[in-house]
């Protein structure tokens, strides 16, 4: 679903990121961890081509796109419909004044999704559901919820459009533990019933350990270890990673 090669994210003269090798395939999670400022979010938005501003090179191809050569038409077909976002905080992207079902038709139709109301109501209800939230929530407004049913509504979403791929970056950063466990309990869930491919930016090891089946690490804008979860979090080979594991509480 995700397969890079060699890519490199520069600004002027310097180079935020530099990634070798990163392939996601359907129904598996891969985790990219680091401290703030190691270049995970800026690989995560090259992924869609998000980068504005940025001299990008390299081989991106996510669902079968090059997304460094594909025409913008192209690219807003792959982003929603294709591979989801799923930001740290999704309440600032809502719309306070409109309820959260209005929201999520609203999407579903600028994505080309062409039913009555009715149909698109069954639609989002589903959605909803599938990440544990009563269909009822749909009436509220976004400052009705909590930050967890925040993070379930953009996943809700994502499930509506049809992504096959879900890009999460800190997407339980702000939680408390006990919502943090729900939020990756759906997501594991819908990654093993559903196959999605899960590409998820952390500094949560922890977290991280729960979910991923691969692990790059990151430090100023450098891969500098990478392989399955239980290898690189249980006997790192990189003082980095050591370090980042010993910095546990």
């Amino acid at each position: 679903m995700i397969e890079v090669r060699d890519l490199q994210v520069s600004y002027g003269e310097r180079t935020v990121a530099r990634v070798p090798e990163l392939d996601v395939r359907a129904g598996e999670c891969v985790a990219i961890v680091g401290e703030s400022g190691s270049g995970k979010s800026t690989t995560l938005l090259s992924l869609l081509g998000l980068t504005e501003g940025a001299r990008v090179s390299g081989s991106v191809r996510v669902c079968g796109v090059d997304v460094l050569r594909a025409p913008e038409r192209r690219l807003r077909e792959l982003r929603g419909a294709r591979v989801a976002l799923v930001m740290q905080s999704p309440q600032a992207a809502l719309n306070p004044t409109t309820r959260l079902g209005v929201l999520m038709r609203r999407a579903l139709r600028l994505h080309g999704v062409a039913a009555g109301e009715r149909a698109l109501a069954a639609v989002c209800a589903r959605a909803a559901e599938a990440v544990m939230l009563d269909p009822a929530i749909l009436r509220r407004y976004p400052h009705e919820i909590s930050g967890g049913q925040a993070q379930r509504f953009a996943i809700a979403l994502a499930i509506a459009l049809g992504a096959q791929v879900i890009l999460a970056d800190e997407p339980t950063s702000a939680l408390d533990v006990t919502v943090q466990a729900e939020v990756v309990g759906v997501l594991r869930r819908l990654r093993e019933e559903r196959g999605l491919a899960l590409l998820l930016v952390s500094h949560d090891l922890a977290l991280v350990s729960t979910i991923a089946d691969r692990v790059l690490v990151m430090r100023e804008g450098e891969v500098v270890e990478a392989g399955p979860a239980a290898e690189v979090l249980a006997r790192p080979s990189h003082p980095y990673t050591r370090e980042l594991l010993e910095a546990l509480p």
